[in-house]
């Protein structure tokens, strides 16, 4: 009878979107303590102090209630042949076409990022492209457990309708298998799994942390993504703050050819920055890198913090002048996408 209540109360909270990450149980490494997960360069834990501090002082700029997609955007002649095509959902969602491979990052279709469907960030902006759009999903990457990156409606429409390999990080799994979501397996910084003959994917790195609940802070794994095919990378980068692991993918992987960065939620920088990176940052982890291309993601979607909607766009913009890029053409190098934009490279 107890095992029974359990469950059902399980059901219950997923039912609100309140699941919780479960303690991993593993052996202790450089990133695991054998109860939580952390960064081994720079331990930074914000406390509740800190969180009420920044929402008592936030000078949060007021975004608009919807903004519309371009309905045909336009893709710079440099990306319209080529052999790998990386389209812009929404956020950190993209859809990667490789090796004939469809692949998903941090899908998250819903309205809300939030633990309930009924409160919480709502979108300003549309996907680009709907559910009923996608092409058959081969596999999902999903970077963290946190809300705008691992989106539990989303996933459990994915895996019942086209039973994609999805994949987390450490302690992701046995939750989401509990919640319907099927075919589910965990990674941990520097593993490799083969998608296919040609395709396979590493998992990464990255400055960041978990949590879907008060009570699960850092019992699950978080970081990057790198796709490899024929010898060349794909990098997508999740959520992260700048730090020194993009120095070490680029020592194991020399051959990243673009590179998925997040450019904006960075404001204020004293309690983002060492969780989100703001467009400076982005183009000292490109450079980091020695990625050939990078296109900018994790904006304009929906409000998670204080800067302005189109403040990193313009930014991104005002940075390029001054790098070593200034000479070029910011869509030849660090492009920003249109939403629902297809962009095409060369491997």
């Amino acid at each position: 009878m107890m095992v029974k209540k359990i469950k059902v109360g399980l059901g219950l909270l997923g039912a609100l979107g309140l699941s919780s990450c479960r303690s991993y149980k593993g052996a202790v490494s450089d990133h695991f303590d054998g109860e939580l997960f952390y960064n081994p360069w720079e331990k930074q834990d914000h406390s509740f102090g800190s969180v009420l501090k920044w929402k008592f002082t936030e000078t949060a700029q007021k975004w608009p209630q919807s903004v519309a997609n371009n309905p045909n955007p336009t893709i710079p002649s440099a990306y319209q042949t080529g052999d790998v095509s990386i389209t812009f959902i929404n956020h950190a969602s993209f859809l990667i076409q490789v090796g004939g491979l469809n692949i998903l990052t941090d899908p998250v279709l819903s309205d809300r990022v939030s633990p309930v469907s009924w409160a919480g960030p709502r979108r300003v902006r549309e996907p680009g492209l709907s559910f009923e759009q996608l092409p058959k999903i081969d596999s999902v990457l999903v970077s963290h457990n946190h809300y705008d990156h691992l989106d539990l409606p989303t996933l459990q429409k994915l895996s019942a309708k086209f039973q994609p390999k999805i994949f987390v990080p450490l302690g992701d799994r046995d939750w989401l298998l509990d919640e319907s979501v099927a075919k589910v397996e965990q990674m941990d910084w520097w593993q490799s799994i083969a998608l296919s003959s040609e395709v396979t994917i590493h998992f990464a790195p990255a400055q960041h942390w978990s949590s879907r609940s008060l009570s699960d802070r850092n019992k699950s794994l978080w970081g990057a993504y790198l796709i490899e095919y024929k010898g060349k990378m794909i990098y997508f980068a999740g959520d992260t703050g700048y730090g020194p692991h993009f120095s070490s993918a680029a020592e194991r992987f020399p051959h990243i050819e673009v590179a998925l960065l997040p450019i904006g939620a960075y404001e204020p920088r004293w309690f983002m920055k060492y969780a989100h990176m703001n467009p400076e940052d982005a183009i000292r982890a490109f450079q980091d890198l020695k990625a050939g291309k990078a296109l900018g993601m994790h904006f304009g979607t929906w409000q998670l913090t204080d800067e302005g909607i189109d403040d990193p766009v313009t930014e991104l913009k005002n940075q390029m002048r001054s790098a070593p890029y200034a000479a070029a053409k910011l869509e030849d190098i660090f492009l920003v996408p249109e939403v629902g934009g297809t962009y095409r490279y060369r491997f």
